[in-house]
């Protein structure tokens, strides 16, 4: 059985990112086929009071570089718009790939304890354990904006199931 780790939630990261890319992909195919713009496409929400689609996309691809990097002990790299097209998004989302596969194990070594504070919203800036930020606020935060890449489109009548959430499979 394989230890888990910091950096096993690279992986599980990735995926994430991988699942997003999947999902857009299908999505603006199916807007593309019913002549529904990109622009109008990630525009798309769940809920009037909730953020859209392209919202969503941006918070995936940058969470899943900049949590990271913060727990490596790296400065965080700059992250994209909400506003891009789909080719954009992609570009985003493949950055976002390219950079998980840079990192190494030995950057999370010894990084469980290390403190980090962020400032989540004006006046709140709480000081946590970088694995407490990774494990607990992360991948929350990333689990939850891909699962509503998938709810949005799911919304709209794209043909999703539960398998497009594992593009790369599940070894």
């Amino acid at each position: 059985m394989s230890t888990v780790n910091l950096y096993s939630f690279v992986d599980l990261f990735a995926r994430s990112v991988a699942a997003a890319k999947h999902l857009l992909a299908k999505g603006a195919s199916h807007a593309a086929g019913l002549g529904i713009t990109e622009q109008e496409m990630l525009s798309w929400r769940l809920a009037e009071d909730m953020h859209p689609l392209g919202f969503q996309l941006m918070v995936v691809a940058n969470f899943s570089r900049t949590w990271p990097a913060r727990v490596a002990g790296r400065e965080p790299p700059e992250g994209i718009a909400a506003d891009l097209d789909v080719a954009g998004f992609d570009v985003g989302l493949d950055a976002a790939l390219a950079y998980l596969r840079a990192l190494t194990p030995e950057e999370f070594e010894g990084r469980d304890e290390a403190p980090l504070t962020f400032e989540i919203m004006p006046g709140m800036a709480p000081t946590f354990p970088a694995a407490q930020w990774l494990t607990v606020f992360a991948a929350t935060n990333i689990n939850f904006h891909v699962a509503m890449v998938y709810a949005i489109l799911r919304a709209k009548g794209v043909p999703l199931g539960k398998a497009d959430m594992f593009p790369a499979g599940l070894a």
